[in-house]
């Protein structure tokens, strides 16, 4: 079995570099893949949920809630309902 060979400080730093790159790629991937075998796929887009589908038709679902700043640490407990 081969050990790894080490790899340079400059070649680590360019494939990090890439890293957001492939990240967009496998989401735009992901995304057609979920149209073409289900069809839909729902995300939230300014502040809304949306529907699109695979003929291209889209539908705002709901209005999402505005985020609510929390400071690392705190515990946030949701108000039961009655």
């Amino acid at each position: 079995m081969k050990t790894p060979s080490q790899m340079s400080e400059e070649s680590m730093q360019r494939m990090e570099a890439r890293i957001p790159e492939l990240a967009g790629s496998a989401v735009k991937r992901a995304y057609l893949q979920a149209l073409t075998t289900s069809g839909k796929v729902i995300e939230a887009r300014n502040g809304q949920l949306i529907e699109t589908t695979a003929e291209g038709t889209v539908r705002v679902i709901r209005s999402i809630a505005k985020p609510v700043a929390v400071t690392m640490g705190a515990k946030r407990v949701r108000a039961r309902q009655a």
